[in-house]
């Protein structure tokens, strides 16, 4: 059966058919209609089960605030849950499903949860799921898991496209209704650069509904010349179906465009959806207001839903969720809906309004055209299951006594309107109760502010809490021309636009429960929170139970969680949480308001980062030499660095063995440039690396490097690397592989909170520069070979610096050693990095120069005992643990770490600390083991007294090595422990010290 109107709908097509499926079945809209106003146009009232009882559900709005329809739409790889069909647009071949039932909608297993309602109230999962204690792992966790959720997560890769777009204005208008509409001509008119961002696909928000006139025209034509003045504005941007999505410090705002929705995926051209970066000077909220659901029993039948829903699925789509329709308010503006209906030729047998006083001059009209009004009354239940069957009418006053039963087919309700302040408090912008308006509003006085400490947005209209007409059209026109003004433009000599024929309302008066005085078995089936299923009683036994808090009481009963972040439920649910408390409103306090406003994509937060292009893949400037000569990668990080170079019929661990005894006996080279690279500059520099790093920096000579450690504040051991002091203000410092993006935010953070007033200036160059080892005993004879002179240890000592030119290229040439050998690092442009690279493997031939890898890196630093973050630190080891106390400065007052260093766990003697261990078989000890104790837990399993860190095959020493944190581990030099096999069972292994070659450093000395 059809509802739809034999006339009405401005903004269908009559004459254009769509084709749809709904659950596999076959149905007809027209070109114009949402999802929603299609549904129900083909009386499809039932569209989906709630999440906790699986209660029948019904479309109760028509915009982003439905808290029902909610919905999977396509299929396969273009599959998408939770989408709202009040802003799905219809096209040809759409395909959707409803959510959260088994087998069917109709036919749903789950719907037993509501007869069992009374054995679930709020919080029962925190009660129930504790006892008996083994039941969790085996029947509540399977249960729940398979409960959990809200809609079906997509199970193909997303074959769609996603963008980020960067743009900057100096005004953004976020909100294409009227009030937007003048703010932005305003802003526009006096030059201003403005992006104005409407979520719907239609400008003019609810005043293109509603009607009226503006200025002699018609209101949906004053919406048409107002956006035609701004399109012809070259200063201006109009984006329609973009939503404002969160607005963060310094004018930052998120838009959420959705490009491709509303089209056939084989139409639509380019990316799906795009999110907007945008940077304002000042940002202005014109997002309107949402009408709120009364609480009554039954009032979550499919068939009622909000009294401005009604008039819009009427008017702009010429649809009717019934014939006869009772209306239920405690203001005004529901009298439109009960008028418009009644035009357009439906029954409305009542409308019922809660004030003893009654309505204005639209009540007046609506009597006028037949329509029963009954003041001082309310809805005592709704009688139905499936779809509205009928009300039973009470005194509001009362305790529920039925006076009349009405049969009907739709319920439309009004408990007032609630300004979206979301976005205004996302920044840290405060509310103020207006008890005359019965709303939350913005404090002007108290708006998001800026570095400068001033304010950057500004709501306008509805949002501002103006709900008249003339009201809003007054505001927008004084806060665009003021806005511009503020940022140096000169507003164009103009009057507000005038509202004609506007009549004055009455009063709205608070109801929060419907009858006043509902005794318990009505509270128990009057819900506050559609979605998650929230009564009115579950917010009382929150309160009953100490969840005095709102936000404590949001959690317990999950009222305004999930999607609709309270855009309906909250202001009711503040009321009844108050009324338990004995508070007011402002008392209770609001939840707290977090973007986005509606659910966004995944795909458009990701954007192009996905595929190859998820985590970009960096490479060296030698990285095709690499390839070339067929070496093994290894992933560090972001980068490709070679595992090693086998050569044919070799073995990884052959060839390891191979890199490391010729780089020991002659000469290497190793690709270094992923070390990350910081530039720190500025008067203060060395004073700022004093504090970075354990050790002092500042005392250091031009010329000269030192290896330093840097720790959290929590005192453990976060990166290390070698610092060279280019000149008095400069220096250079090295980090990890992994390292450098982290320490440069590191240093950022301090430098931007704490140590603000330092001059000091941090660049990241890692990309910048290639840097080449070149290491061995060979390692100075084959730079002199290439005509690099003064570089013998008088010219060049270890830890120093110099610039020569190599093979004709200026190089800076650092006097460093990671492998214990002669060693040279050579740092050069990076557009010159595969020049150097091969000049060195040419000249090197006649001293079998053999380049090496990070695994055969690794083997020669842990013979030297060496460390690496990551390797021997896992976030809990401080630099004492790993023997590194000379690395830790007695001299400095303070540096990042130094008191938490002096707690006292941190100095526990019984700590574990490095050590070196040898199998006493010469085996391998495997990745990953642990070096046992005596005793066993309480699990049964063998007491541990430390970990290995770092294990491998020796060459050079033809045996196992390993590093490892023992209890106590240098106090213990020489005592056997037993080390874990994956495989099972232990080998023996010697405490030993964890320099295992040239603990004198002759080699790297020479």
């Amino acid at each position: 059966m059809s509802t739809r109107l034999a006339k009405g709908g401005r903004l269908v097509d009559r004459a254009r058919q769509i084709g749809f499926t709904f659950n596999g079945r076959r149905m007809t809209g027209l070109a114009g209609d949402t999802l929603a106003a299609a549904l129900l146009a083909n009386d499809q009232m039932l569209v989906g089960r709630s999440f906790k009882y699986h209660r029948p559900r019904g479309i109760v709005a028509s915009g982003a605030e439905e808290p029902n329809a909610l919905v999977g739409l396509g299929r396969d790889a273009r599959f998408e849950p939770n989408q709202r069909a009040t802003t799905q647009e219809l096209f040809d071949g759409l395909e959707a499903q409803s959510q959260n039932h088994w087998p069917s909608l109709d036919h749903d297993v789950g719907a037993i949860n509501n007869r069992l309602a009374r054995y679930f109230p709020a919080g029962f999962y925190y009660k129930t799921f504790l006892w008996p204690r083994a039941f969790w792992k085996h029947v509540y966790e399977p249960i729940v898991r398979q409960s959990a959720g809200l809609g079906k997560a997509p199970k193909d890769r997303d074959a769609d496209r996603y963008e980020h777009l960067y743009a900057f204005a100096d005004v953004m208008v976020v909100g294409g209704g009227i009030a937007g509409l003048t703010a932005a001509l305003e802003a526009g008119r006096a030059g201003a650069r403005v992006l104005l961002v409407e979520q719907g696909a239609h400008w003019g928000g609810r005043c293109a509904t509603d009607g009226g006139r503006i200025d002699g025209q018609v209101a949906h034509e004053h919406v048409a010349a107002l956006v035609a003045a701004l399109e012809a504005m070259p200063n201006v941007t109009l984006r329609l179906r973009c939503m404002g999505a969160g607005v963060y410090d310094h004018g930052y705002v998120l838009a959420y465009e959705r490009l491709g929705d509303h089209l056939p995926p084989e139409a639509a051209e380019g990316p799906r959806h795009r999110l907007w970066r945008v940077r304002a000077g000042q940002v202005i909220l014109a997002s309107g207001a949402i009408e709120r659901p009364l609480s009554f029993a039954g009032n979550d039948v499919p068939g009622v839903m909000l009294a401005s829903a009604l008039r819009d699925y009427i008017t702009d789509y010429g649809v009717s969720p019934g014939d006869r329709i009772v209306v239920v308010t405690n203001n005004d503006d529901a009298y439109r809906s009960a008028i418009t209906a009644r035009e357009a030729g439906l029954d409305v047998p009542v409308i019922l309004d809660a004030r003893p006083e009654g309505g204005g001059t639209l009540a007046a009209e609506a009597a006028r055209l037949g329509i029963r009004v009954e003041t001082g009354r309310a809805i005592a239940r709704v009688t139905g299951t499936k779809r509205v069957t009928g009300v039973a009418i009470c005194a509001q006053s009362g305790e529920g006594a039925v006076t009349e039963e009405i049969a009907c087919d739709a319920v439309a309700m009004s408990g007032g309107w609630s300004p979206v302040v979301h976005l205004w408090s996302h920044c840290g912008g405060k509310l103020t109760w207006d008890d005359a308006a019965v709303m939350f509003r913005p404090d002007a006085d108290r708006p998001p502010t800026g570095a400068d400490g001033a304010g950057f947005v500004t709501c306008v209209g509805a949002a501002n809490g103006a709900l008249a007409l003339q009201a809003i059209l007054s505001d927008a026109h004084a806060t665009g021309r003021r806005i511009a003004q503020g940022l140096g433009h000169t507003p164009a000599d103009t009057a507000a636009p005038v509202a004609e024929g506007e009549q004055p309302e009455a009063p709205i008066v608070p109801i929060w429960a419907m009858p006043q005085g509902a005794p318990q078995a009505l509270r128990a089936k009057t819900w506050l929170d559609f979605q998650n299923d929230v009564k009115v009683t579950d917010v009382q036994l929150a309160a009953q139970e100490g969840f005095e808090s709102v936000e404590h009481a949001k959690r317990y009963t999950t009222l305004g969680m999930a999607t609709d972040q309270g855009k309906l439920s909250n202001i009711n649910g503040l009321a009844v949480l108050g009324r338990s408390l004995n508070a007011t409103i402002p008392q209770v306090g609001t939840t707290t308001f977090r973007p986005p406003y509606t659910p966004i994509s995944m795909g458009a937060i990701a954007g192009e980062a996905r595929g190859a292009a998820f985590q970009p893949l960096r490479r060296t400037p030698i990285h095709d030499w690499h390839t070339q000569q067929g070496a093994e990668w290894e992933p560090v990080g972001q980068w490709r660095r070679p595992y090693c170079y086998p050569r044919a019929g070799e073995t990884r661990d052959a060839a390891v063995t191979r890199e490391v005894t010729a780089t020991r006996n002659s000469l290497g080279l190793l690709d270094a440039s992923t070390l990350g690279k910081l530039i720190v500059t500025g008067p203060d520099a060395g004073r700022f690396l004093d504090m970075m790093y354990t050790n002092m920096m500042s005392s250091l000579k031009p010329g000269r490097c030192r290896y330093g450690l840097m720790c959290s504040d929590n005192g453990f051991l976060m990166d290390d690397g070698v610092v060279a002091r280019i000149d008095d203000d400069t220096f250079l410092c090295h980090t990890t592989t992994g390292g450098a993006e982290r320490i440069h935010a590191h240093m950022e953070e301090w430098l931007q909170t704490e140590w603000w007033d330092m001059k000091v200036h941090v660049v990241n160059v890692t990309e910048h520069f290639g840097q080449i080892a070149v290491v061995g005993p060979n390692a100075r004879a084959v730079l002199q070979v290439l005509g690099t002179a003064e570089i013998d240890a008088a010219a060049l000592p270890f830890m120093g610096w110099v610039d020569r030119i190599v093979a004709g290229i200026p190089v800076r040439i650092f006097r460093i050693s990671f492998s214990g050998e002669l060693s040279y690092e050579l740092a050069v442009p990076a557009g010159h990095a595969m020049q150097l690279w091969t000049a060195l493997m040419e000249a090197g031939h006649t001293f079998d120069v053999t380049p090496y890898g990070t695994e055969a890196l690794h083997v020669m630093r842990a013979e030297k005992g060496f460390i690496m973050i990551g390797d021997e630190t896992d976030g809990t080891v401080i630099p004492q643990d790993l023997g590194l106390n000379w690395a830790i400065s007695k001299k400095k007052d303070d540096f990042l770490g130094k008191r938490a260093q002096a707690r006292d766990h941190m100095q526990d003697p019984d700590r574990w600390k490095l050590v070196g261990l040898e199998t006493l078989d010469n085996s391998v000890i495997e990745d990953g083991a642990y070096v046992l104790a005596d005793g066993h837990n309480a699990n049964n399993q063998r007491n541990m007294q430390g970990r290995v860190t770092s294990t491998y095959f020796s060459p050079t020493l033809g045996r196992g090595i390993a590093m490892a944190l023992v209890h106590r581990g240098p106090d213990r030099m020489g005592e056997e422990v037993e080390v874990t096999r994956i495989s099972g069972g232990a080998v023996k292994a010697r405490i030993t010290d964890p320099v295992f070659y040239d603990k004198e450093g002759k080699k790297q000395d020479v």
